[in-house]
């Protein structure tokens, strides 16, 4: 092998476990969920790495460290031979705990310039994919987060309903609308009980679907009165930190 002198770096902050990132380095489902339908990867030493991109283009390579849950290292090059072949560069994955998840550290290695040159563009765009999956898998119940975010609107019970906001938010939660600014569950528990106190029977619901990217949803959202009539209808801003907690809430009126 060329000595692989011309490196591409990058650097992004997934919120999610280090434990969950590093899972997608040791299992061949989720290795596939990212890289293409058929990529395998055998995480030990000296194990296959096999990606498929979605347009038919494969890699091979061989995994040369690996250490749970920090650090993997394995060669890239690709079938046909060009830009490079199969053991012709090396990628090294280090994986460090991060104050709102997980940083991940991509050192991508090669023998000529122009040909790392030619990947800057394709790890920008896999590692937010990347990004992505993690989060959704991190976040797969957010519409039940959701339900259980109204739900503690129409808590009558003080005590009750701080610890069912306890559960579901994180202890700095913010929550902002036309009529809040609000921080903190304390806060959050006595502005509740004033919204029951002086806007008795109504009740938020989800409408459709929960919308997410990276750890942001977008929800639709009903007020009906003690009728079941809807009185009004919005959508809430929602952000949910590395846990799976809810940190902000900014909700929108019609």
């Amino acid at each position: 092998m060329s000595e692989l002198t011309h490196l591409l770096e990058r650097t992004i902050v997934i919120e999610a476990p280090r434990s969950l990132v590093f899972r997608y380095f040791t299992d061949s489902a989720r290795w596939a969920s990212w890289w293409g339908a058929g990529s395998t990867i055998d995480a030990r030493p000296g194990g296959s790495v096999l990606i498929r991109y979605p347009n038919g283009v494969q890699v091979f390579g061989e995994v040369i460290e690996i250490e749970e849950p920090e650090r993997v290292v394995f060669t890239y090059g690709y079938e046909s031979g060009k830009p490079i072949p199969p053991g012709a560069s090396q990628v090294t994955i280090r994986l460090e705990p991060a104050e709102n998840g997980t940083r991940l550290r991509l050192t991508h290695a090669f023998a000529d310039a122009d040909i790392r040159d030619q990947h800057i563009a394709g790890w920008r765009f896999q590692l937010s994919i990347f990004a992505n999956l993690v989060a959704n898998e991190l976040h797969a119940g957010a519409a039940n987060i959701v339900d259980a975010w109204f739900a503690a609107w129409v808590i009558g019970d003080a005590a009750e309903r701080v610890r069912s906001l306890e559960a579901i938010a994180a202890p700095h939660v913010r929550f902002r609308d036309r009529y809040a600014s609000i921080d903190g569950h304390a806060d959050l528990n006595d502005h509740i009980g004033a919204a029951l106190r002086f806007m008795p029977g109504i009740r938020l619901e989800r409408k459709g679907a929960v919308r997410h990217c990276q750890h942001v949803l977008l929800v639709d959202w009903v007020a009906k009165g003690p009728d079941g009539a809807e009185r009004m209808s919005g959508v809430s801003v929602i952000a949910l930190d590395a846990q799976g907690k809810i940190t902000s809430v900014t909700g929108f009126a019609d």
